[in-house]
């Protein structure tokens, strides 16, 4: 599955990366960066991801 984050509507509230740690980081910049590719055994943590991102800048491929 490829993760993408629209960098244009995040604000970097970090919600993503309370739902799939070892998917997405938040840096003291409050620059995200995040694994493009994930396995299957992820799917639930990213659509959580997905799911809480107040802003609804992360979209889910596959």
């Amino acid at each position: 599955m490829k993760v993408h984050v629209d960098m244009n509507l995040c604000q970097a509230h970090g919600e993503c990366v309370f739902a799939a740690p070892d998917v997405f980081e938040l840096h003291d910049d409050d620059s995200l960066t995040w694994v493009e590719e994930v396995g299957e055994d992820r799917r639930a943590a990213v659509e959580q991801a997905a799911q809480v991102c107040p802003m609804m800048a992360i979209r889910l491929e596959g």
